[in-house]
């Protein structure tokens, strides 16, 4: 059971921090309009542009190509289901996304920029180094207000997240019954809790998509 828990809580979180590294670095520039105008998938007005989809997803390939090396054959690709469950992930996102912006749920300039200077990838020898920055967003075509407006926008959606989750319902009765080792019970208590918080999460985003109004084009995901 435990086993289970922690793959599916894995593959979840690893699913929606791959949909939010191509949410800021999806591709900006030599684009011409009528790729810019395949559209993946809409969510009450939020595109999902298809370079953006077919980035998340081979960046969700790549991850689980790495990870399982020779023994990601045809088979396990369809049990993944990567193309579907991307493409949900980007909808999740997006439906997070809109209510964030609903709520009012602001960053602010300092905690955008504390962000910023903590990311190991801005960094040299331990510490945020500006033209490390600017040198890594020039490689993926963007400019500072791109990638900051991208960067802010992910910060609301990881913000409403953790409220949702702090909300969850926690499995006490399941938790009230474990025992044995204590390296063991941290184990599993922590699988449950993190499982009831993904329940949660999931159980918010479906309310929501029902009130709003999401289509999805097949025909540009299979091309």
């Amino acid at each position: 059971m435990l086993k289970v828990m922690r793959h599916n809580a894995k593959y979840f979180y690893v699913l929606f921090f791959i949909v939010i590294l191509s949410f800021i670095f999806w591709g900006v520039g030599n684009v011409d309009k009528g790729q810019q105008e395949r559209i993946v998938a809409e969510v009450d007005g939020l595109k999902i542009p298809a370079e953006e989809y077919f980035r998340a997803y081979d960046r969700a390939l790549g991850f689980y190509r790495d990870l399982y090396k020779e023994k990601l054959d045809e088979e396990m690709l369809k049990k993944l289901n990567l193309k579907e469950n991307i493409l949900n992930s980007m909808i999740d996102s997006k439906v997070l996304l809109l209510e964030a912006k609903k709520e009012g749920v602001t960053i602010s300039d300092d905690e955008l920029n504390e962000a910023i200077r903590k990311d190991p990838a801005f960094m040299n020898n331990g510490a945020f180094d500006r033209d490390v920055y600017m040198n890594r967003l020039r490689l993926n075509r963007l400019t500072p207000e791109v990638y900051e407006a991208a960067k802010r926008q992910e910060m609301m959606i990881a913000r409403v997240r953790r409220t949702i989750e702090l909300g969850a319902p926690l499995p006490e009765a399941d938790l009230a019954k474990l025992t044995g080792d204590d390296q063991n019970v941290r184990q599993i208590r922590e699988a449950l809790i993190n499982s009831a918080k993904e329940k949660a999460v999931k159980s918010y985003i479906e309310g929501l998509k029902k009130g709003l109004k999401i289509t999805i084009n097949k025909d540009v995901m299979a091309s």
